[in-house]
């Protein structure tokens, strides 16, 4: 019996609200210097799979977040199973994707532990869990629909939305780059990048302006013009969880870092993924929809 689209779409969302999850708590692992809590790997111990009374508190909330890794995978895999019952044929490449990310991710999460947490495998290991959550943002957005239209803008404007999902990408990378090199880059004895802290910040703060810059041009063009209520309500979103993220990254800064503001600015960064992918979804209608040229839709008909 084929599984419901409301179906689908609750695994879906469930997917994605455990991908954005298990970022944050991953990074409660790193500010409570828990990253070795669980000093090798896939066992917690050399004797041991679970946390022993030895490894106190630190242990316990190194193996707390490996285990959400397998809630993670369980819904993972429902979701694969539901959308594969489903008439849905244009989500199963996604829902695949955001199935394999999951042995991706242990296995870096692997590689983490064993190199002692590395900067560079930790800013990794973020990086690829963002992506997840932009994928499972999409998947999510994309069942709540019969399937994916054409473009309901024209060229110039989806371009300037790539260019808003680059330039996300990029602050998010110079983002963990920032962490790497600060005080809460792992454990005591974790390595740090190497960089100068404010030079990296500088860095990520431009690339903050500049991705600021282009949501502000891509808001202005659409209220300028007859465009998609849909991916003006996107972009509008986008810029006002941009600008919480912003003062929330200058606060941190200016107060020296303390672990509260560092995870909600984290909890930020995961925002910031979800509402761009929700913008790149935006840019294309249901499948329903017929090209944005096309004469016999009236224009208020994408509103």
């Amino acid at each position: 019996m084929p599984v419901s689209p409301a179906v689908v779409s609750r695994f879906a969302l469930a997917n994605a609200v455990a991908n954005g999850a298990i970022v944050v708590t991953g990074g409660a692992v790193r500010l409570t210097g828990s990253g070795l809590g669980c000093p090798t790997w896939p066992r917690c111990t050399d004797e041991s799979f679970v946390a022993t009374p030895e490894l106190a508190g630190h242990g316990v909330i190194e193996f707390g977040n490996r285990l959400l890794t397998f809630v993670l995978a369980a819904v993972a895999i429902a979701t694969v199973v539901a959308v594969f019952r489903s008439t849905r044929r244009d989500l199963r490449g996604l829902a695949v994707l955001a199935f394999l990310g999951i042995p991706a991710q242990a296995l870096l999460g692997g590689v983490t532990v064993l190199t002692g947490l590395n900067p560079w495998t930790v800013a990794a290991h973020f990086l690829v869990s963002s992506a997840l959550v932009a994928v499972t943002t999409v998947l999510w957005l994309r069942s709540r629909e019969p399937g994916v239209g054409q473009l309901l803008v024209r060229r110039p404007f989806a371009l300037l939305v790539t260019g808003i999902a680059a330039a996300t990408a990029a602050v998010l990378v110079l983002g963990t780059v920032v962490t790497g090199s600060g005080p809460h880059s792992g454990d005591p004895g974790a390595g740090r990048t190497g960089f100068d802290p404010e030079l990296v910040s500088q860095l990520h703060a431009d690339s903050v302006f500049l991705l600021l810059g282009l949501t502000i041009a891509l808001l202005v063009a659409l209220y300028a013009t007859d465009s998609p209520g849909r991916l003006k309500r996107a972009a509008r979103d986008l810029l006002v969880v941009q600008l919480a993220q912003g003062v929330l990254g200058y606060v941190q800064y200016f107060t020296d870092l303390p672990v509260a503001l560092v995870l909600l600015h984290m909890l930020g960064a995961v925002l910031v993924t979800a509402f761009t992918a929700r913008l790149v979804w935006s840019v294309r209608g249901p499948a329903s929809e017929l090209p944005l040229d096309a004469p016999s839709v009236p224009a208020s008909a994408t509103r």
